[in-house]
């Protein structure tokens, strides 16, 4: 990658942090990035495709950060409290914001949604390994959809970080929500083989009637 292009997708992501996405212009992202704005559709032929291009990379970056630690977790609590770590930092560096611009112009933009579908197709597949490997052996395994348990997480921490900037006790008071129902999942996987048992046959015949 050459140095221009790189300054243009770190610039562009720093536009959107600061200015929203209704400031990013390729003469904005050109001074910021020290070149002349000429070089932005050399490089990506329009706005909308250096923005995709710019959070396709911002979001690699971000995964990649996280991937070892994802690795290291042993518990669904393990995986709730490394969520309130990433929210926290993800606020810090200004990425929420940009997940949240990119969200409403996903509304009106096809290439933006592209790019916010990347983004949750990213953390979904590093989230459905966790999820995976956790409920191996838990009772509700064989009535749980890994991949939309994933997907469900997902949508509630990038909603979570959404909410927050409206509405912070509020945000707060809906993780803690989510909490309790970790430690309920973290109940069931304590319990001896006979309730275990137990509990897999009555969600089997649960899930069958519906």
């Amino acid at each position: 990658m050459t140095d221009t292009r790189q300054r243009l997708l770190e610039a562009t992501a720093e536009t959107l942090r600061k200015d929203g996405i209704a400031g990013v212009s390729a003469r904005a992202v050109a001074a910021r990035a020290g070149c002349n704005q000429a070089l932005v559709f050399y490089h990506f032929g329009t706005m909308p495709e250096l923005i995709q291009a710019a959070t396709r990379a911002a979001v690699d970056e971000n995964v990649d950060f996280y991937r070892d630690q994802f690795a290291r977790i042993g518990s669904l609590a393990e995986l709730l409290e490394a969520g309130r770590a990433l929210h926290d930092r993800e606020r810090e560096t200004g990425n929420i914001a940009v997940m949240a611009q990119l969200m409403a112009g996903a509304q009106q933009d096809l290439l933006l949604a592209e790019a916010a579908r990347y983004a949750m197709a990213r953390w979904c597949e590093q989230i459905e390994a966790v999820v995976r490997r956790l409920m191996a052996d838990n009772p509700l395994a064989d009535v749980v959809d890994a991949a939309g348990l994933a997907q469900m997480i997902s949508a509630v921490f990038i909603g979570l970080e959404l909410y927050d900037g409206v509405d912070p006790v509020g945000s707060r008071a809906a993780l803690d929500a989510v909490e309790r129902l970790v430690v309920l999942v973290d109940v069931v996987d304590d319990l001896g083989p006979v309730a275990g048992r137990a509990l897999k046959s009555r969600l089997r015949k649960a899930s069958t009637a519906r």
